[in-house]
């Protein structure tokens, strides 16, 4: 090869990494403005409580029900995980400490986060709710039904964080450096599968182009990651381990844990064990569907349906 030969092939090289670069940074630059646009879109509300300020969102009309959203989420993915599941209810949905509009206190614990709640519900002049807990937002909502008893009326947990549960270990130090948006989105666009796992998809699916919707909306949904890292820190490292410490044998309220049996992030042995715990736990599982329940809408919403109208008040 000839030295003019050589200086071709390492301009060609450049030129090309320059390129795909280039192309790489529009792409960035043009997925965070859709995503900064889609959480522009959301009405959000804010609240001034002991906690700070406390920002929320609301959609529907009925009975009230609190969703305790989960890790890398918000209001907004707080009103996106229930969307399919809940329906003729009024919906709210806090930014967790530390999520979006939410301030996250200094030295904050999950017991802060349910007396949070509870200002929230002061607020909006609620004396009762009925309460969801989803995936890292498990704990705060386990703390709220045991804090504030009379004021739940039931307690909803799904693809739930329990006692025991390999999620509820704090990750390593390390781990957080990926809690940014340029990390994340490089793996959403070069190991689009890797991500998927990471969000809860078992192998195998999306099996039909609903699910595969689904799943994708749900992925985008983290994004933008940068307001809600604070809180992603807060719910790996401090929120997500301390449910190991909860009582939930003392949780009086009714309660129902959703869970499926493939979920590859939070296992389905420590929820059953849960629903054993909890006195007259009621435990669904299904047989598919993973962390994000793909496929199980309808199965959930009859299951929540028949739960939430049945009969019952709390138990000793």
């Amino acid at each position: 090869m000839t030295p003019v030969t050589t200086r071709t092939h390492i301009a060609a090289a450049t030129a090309a990494v320059v390129g795909s670069a280039a192309w790489a940074a529009r792409g960035y630059r043009r997925d965070a403005t859709v995503a900064q646009n889609r959480l522009s879109a959301v009405p959000r509300h804010y609240a001034g409580t002991p906690f700070g300020t406390v920002e929320y969102a609301e959609s529907g009309a009925g009975d009230p029900i609190l969703v305790s959203h989960g890790i890398f989420h918000g209001c907004d993915g707080g009103l996106l995980s229930v969307r399919s599941i809940l329906h003729g209810r009024r919906i709210i949905a806090p930014s967790r400490f530390g999520y979006l509009g939410s301030e996250l206190p200094a030295g904050a614990t999950p017991r802060d986060q349910a007396d949070a709640f509870a200002a929230l519900l002061d607020h909006l002049s609620l004396s009762q709710v009925d309460i969801i807990g989803i995936s890292a937002g498990t704990t705060a909502a386990l703390e709220f039904a045991l804090r504030y008893p009379d004021r739940t009326k039931h307690l909803i947990v799904l693809s739930g964080s329990f006692p025991g549960d390999p999620t509820a270990a704090a990750p390593p130090a390390w781990a957080k450096l990926f809690y940014r948006d340029l990390p994340l989105w490089v793996m959403k666009k070069a190991a689009p599968a890797r991500f998927a796992h990471l969000m809860g998809v078992p192998a195998g699916f999306p099996k039909t182009p609903e699910q595969a919707q689904e799943m994708d909306e749900m992925m985008e949904s983290i994004f933008p990651v940068g307001p809600r890292t604070p809180g992603a820190v807060f719910d790996a490292y401090v929120s997500n381990p301390a449910v190991n410490g909860l009582p939930i044998d003392k949780i009086t309220v009714p309660t129902i844990i959703v869970h499926a049996k493939d979920d590859p992030m939070c296992a389905f042995a420590p929820a059953e064990e849960a629903a054993h715990r909890i006195p007259g736990c009621v435990l669904v599982a299904q047989e598919s569907g993973g962390h994000l329940g793909l496929g199980q809408a309808a199965f959930t919403r009859a299951a929540l349906d028949d739960f939430l109208h049945a009969p019952g008040g709390p138990r000793n």
